[in-house]
């Protein structure tokens, strides 16, 4: 499927100089920006808040787990 898009000059002019001789357009979008698929984990150590609020969450978590009751189900 083909788009149209607008790009200023200067956009355009960016996209062109990064692209090699019989590539399209495409492809080097493609090729600047490829697809990521993140990962829970990616995430791990990146708390932007402080330890004290971090500590006060999960205590808030462990809290909230105890308040849960299983339910017995019978086949």
């Amino acid at each position: 499927m083909t788009r149209v898009i607008s790009l200023s000059d200067e956009a355009y002019n960016k996209l062109k100089a990064a692209k090699n001789e019989g590539e399209s357009f495409s492809v080097v979008v493609n090729r600047t920006f490829p697809l990521q698929k993140k990962s829970l984990l990616d995430l791990w150590g990146k708390w932007p808040g402080g330890k004290e609020e971090l500590d006060k969450m999960e205590k808030m978590i462990y809290e909230d787990r105890k308040k849960f009751k299983l339910r017995t189900v019978r086949f």
